[in-house]
């Protein structure tokens, strides 16, 4: 496919999805001030950016609400207590996984709901449930993509006929995700193409959600744009599980359309995100993280790695090759 777009080009179908409570939460368990995110609300409004997730749709059955913070749960008041009736131009997002979402009775009607879109997130061998979960959300009134997670371990014949089932679906729109942040450039590309034609054929979009281990979030994710990827994810100072995300403010620093303003982005960066990385919230790029985006396993034990303060770097390697 063609590159969609140049470093000159305003790409009017380009939207712009904040991340960092959600992807964020999973470094601090969720443990935000409501002023830290009545703060991040008004800064991505006044920086134009499209949406903003505010956590999980998790399942208080599966999940102690007294071992997370109020974000692993979006419950309806809560958001409302943040957004009011969100009387601005921004979506408000939310993230449901198959399997840890009682969705039937946790996500309400849309017209009850501040909440517009649902982002129903699955491994792809669980497709047949996410389908459900989609087509249940759509049918309460709600904006819904599918993020297919860990896409650099899914086979080839797998990820077609999983594509094929979306397309067929009442998806709004399917996300490219590198959720071991393994993927390169050049991967991303291949990948961006195979979803966009796919998607194209039957009008839903497509997005895009990197993660930073290899220190390539902002790179796949400008790579994935100008194949024509358009919802594009990103997240204050990179905040995510382990290594992070693509950075807001690398992203809206790049994009030309002149709706996007660095500015707030930045002034938040220096009064919430620099005080909490000093409170001891630790996330972004490290060895261990590359170590297992490297090998293309999941970061969970380079997360324990930091979390022991380790600098055995070759032999958390060594270990690493085991189990590649």
């Amino acid at each position: 496919m063609a590159q969609k777009g140049n470093l000159m080009t305003v790409r009017t179908d380009i939207r712009v999805l904040d991340a960092t409570i959600r992807d964020g939460g999973l470094v601090n368990n969720f443990e935000f001030t409501d002023e830290f995110v009545k703060e991040l609300y008004r800064a991505n409004v006044r920086a134009g950016v499209d949406y903003m997730e505010f956590g999980y749709k998790a399942s208080k059955e599966i999940f102690d609400v007294n071992k997370f913070g109020k974000w692993k749960f979006c419950d309806e008041e809560d958001i409302r207590a943040i957004v009011g009736d969100n009387n601005s131009d921004m979506k408000i997002s939310v993230m449901a996984d198959v399997g840890r979402c009682d969705y039937k009775k946790d996500i309400i009607d849309k017209k009850d709901s501040v909440i517009d879109m649902i982002r129903v997130a699955t491994y792809i061998n669980t497709m047949p449930a996410a389908i459900e979960m989609i087509e249940d959300a759509k049918s309460k009134g709600y904006e819904v993509t599918c993020n297919i997670m860990a896409i650099s371990h899914a086979k080839e014949a797998d990820l077609d006929i999983a594509l094929q089932m979306l397309a067929q679906s009442s998806v709004d729109g399917v996300y490219l995700v590198d959720s071991y942040g393994s993927l390169y450039p050049e991967q991303v590309r291949e990948l961006a193409d195979k979803y966009v034609e796919v998607m194209d054929q039957c009008g839903k979009f497509v997005g895009m959600h990197a993660h930073n281990n290899q220190q390539l979030a902002f790179a796949n994710t400008i790579e994935a744009a100008a194949r024509g990827v358009s919802l594009l994810d990103a997240t204050m100072s990179c905040m995510g599980r382990g290594a992070g995300n693509c950075a807001m403010e690398l992203l809206l620093g790049f994009l030309k359309n002149p709706k996007y303003n660095m500015y707030p982005v930045l002034k938040f960066v220096e009064e919430y995100m620099e005080p909490l990385k000093a409170s001891g919230v630790i996330w972004g790029y490290d060895i261990p993280y590359f170590l297992t985006g490297r090998l293309n396993l999941h970061p969970s034990s380079a997360i324990d790695c930091v979390k022991e303060g380790r600098k055995d770097y070759t032999e958390f390697y060594t270990e690493l090759l085991d189990k590649a």
